[in-house]
């Protein structure tokens, strides 16, 4: 299988900017706060090292850059907060099932569209050790199997190329390639696969880039799906793609199986030149928790993660009226307002900082305590002048996160069709969404399950 590396590249120097909040969440950029020299050369002694290793691997300039910026917010340990007078709730957005009208512009858009999967995740949530798209999910079929399915469908459908693109992670990528062998028909002028970068995870006590001799491999971690954008753009995979006529991706989860590629999404941004679009949902009471799409005081998009919540509006946060959607993390982009975005900031888009605290080990929770520096794909709304949203059914997010939602999967609570699209039972007696909860003393992994 034909896939991408990452060459080394030179990007031009950065811009200052200041930091933030941590532990596992998201650190919001604090403007115009530029460290003094002394903190630079703190800085700079400090991430030489670093910077070293990632050069020794082969990792693109423009990487480096990046992952500096963070490296700097993570010592500043700043806590950046978006108050509630400051993200203002969206209300009324279109709806999908409203689109119609732009099923024609759609088709007429369908041969100048991709479609990527992210596909860097393990199973280790439920104890696998390869990837998390090989799991067998519905009628002996894997997550892989069934998107390959979908795409070769179409394309017999539709009688166009459709390329189909996994952003593999390093430890995804050989069991993925391997995985794709059985389908001989999935060809086409595009590699099937780019892989995401990877960055190095960092001591909690000092900063220092780990080494873990017993698994070198244990040292280096996917930096999020965030990593897309940098990913396509130091590939060369972006360009080739604009190269070939390719105006409009399509991205979301592998393990998202509602995830389809709608033509009359795909027409509503064609036809009215929307260069990022993400889908949402309406937030349950079960979604409090999670991040909430909002709008800035100069109503552009933006989305708040709870830990970018100050601590005396928790209770606003998790105001499922007032904050109403949340992200499924599924994306539509215009490629060319892509390239053109990363042309302008040379390749580093600042998207706001995740600090996720693990070990090294993910499976010894007694080897050393690190952070892994990581970035989300949604919060890249904010970076784009006319971006939008669309609010969706429940049925285009079908996350499997646990055993329980893929127990839900696999029963006949969904169907899948001739294709390979999974539906809602039409004899269930209950449209909303069903939430399985299994003990995870009992349950948590699939050897269990």
């Amino acid at each position: 299988m034909q896939t991408y590396d990452m060459p080394t590249r030179i990007s031009p120097e950065q811009h200052g900017r200041a930091n933030q909040k941590m532990n596992n969440e998201t650190i919001h950029h604090v403007q115009n706060n530029s460290p003094s020299r002394r903190q630079e050369e703190n800085l700079d002694e400090g991430f030489s090292a670093i910077a070293a290793k990632m050069y020794a691997e082969g990792l693109p300039a423009a990487l480096v850059k990046t992952f500096r910026r963070y490296y700097a917010q993570l010592l500043a340990g700043e806590t950046g907060t978006i108050p509630s007078e400051q993200a203002l709730a969206v209300h009324a957005l279109p709806k999908a099932e409203g689109l119609r009208e732009y099923h024609q512009a759609g088709m007429a858009a369908l041969s100048q569209t991709v479609m990527i999967k992210l596909n860097g995740g393990l199973g280790t949530t439920m104890g696998l050790a390869g990837p998390k798209s090989l799991i067998p999910v519905k009628e002996g079929h894997s997550f892989l199997d069934i998107i390959v399915q979908q795409v070769l469908h179409m394309r017999r459908q539709h009688n166009i190329e459709l390329p189909l693109l996994f952003m593999n992670s390093f430890n995804t990528e050989a069991a993925t390639a391997a995985a794709l062998t059985a389908y001989p028909a999935l060809t086409q002028p595009i590699p099937l696969s780019f892989r995401q970068h990877k960055v190095p995870k960092l001591r909690q006590e000092d900063f220092t880039a780990i080494d873990w001799p017993d698994d070198t491999e244990k040292e280096w971690c996917p930096p999020g799906h965030g990593n897309l954008y940098l990913a396509l753009y130091t590939s060369g995979l972006l360009k080739e793609l604009l190269e070939q006529g390719y105006e409009y991706a399509f991205i979301s989860n592998v393990d998202n199986l509602g995830a389809t590629l709608d033509l009359d999404l795909l027409g509503y941004i064609a036809e009215n030149a929307i260069p990022f679009l993400m889908e949402v949902a309406a937030r349950t009471a079960a979604d409090r928790k999670g991040g909430h799409l909002a709008q800035d005081t100069n109503q552009r998009l933006i989305l708040r993660e709870i830990a970018q919540c100050p601590p005396e509006e928790i209770e606003l946060f998790q105001d499922t009226k007032r904050y109403s959607y949340f992200n499924t993390n599924n994306i539509w982009l215009n490629l060319q307002a892509l390239d053109k975005l990363l042309q302008q900031r040379e390749g580093i888009l600042d998207l706001p900082l995740i600090r996720n605290a693990k070990t090294v080990d993910a499976t010894d929770e007694s080897s050393p305590a690190v952070y892994q520096l990581e970035t989300a794909m949604g919060q890249a709304i904010g970076l784009f002048a006319g971006a939008g949203a669309v609010e969706v059914p429940r049925t285009r997010f079908l996350p499997v996160k646990d055993t329980g939602d893929l127990l839900a999967l696999r029963s006949d609570l969904y169907l899948l069709d001739e294709s390979y699209r999974i539906q809602p039972n039409p004899a269930r007696q209950i449209d909303d969404a069903i939430v399985i909860e299994l003990d995870p003393e009992y349950y948590r992994t699939l050897a269990q399950f």
